[in-house]
């Protein structure tokens, strides 16, 4: 997966562990589900479509 869709993840997870608030953390939690949905997705397609990046 990519580096800073991981990095987003981990703040969103960390700011809601912080805030405290139920509405943040579900909030949040949502995003970091959807980011990594779109990750997984993403990585898949790379996969399946089998295009090798080395030279």
């Amino acid at each position: 997966m990519n580096i800073a869709l991981i990095i987003i993840i981990v703040i969103a997870i960390i700011v809601a562990i912080v805030s405290g608030l139920n509405a943040a953390l579900s909030w949040l939690l949502w995003v970091a589900l959807i980011i990594g949905a779109i990750a997984l997705i993403a990585f898949l397609i790379r996969v399946i479509g089998g295009r090798n990046t080395t030279v």
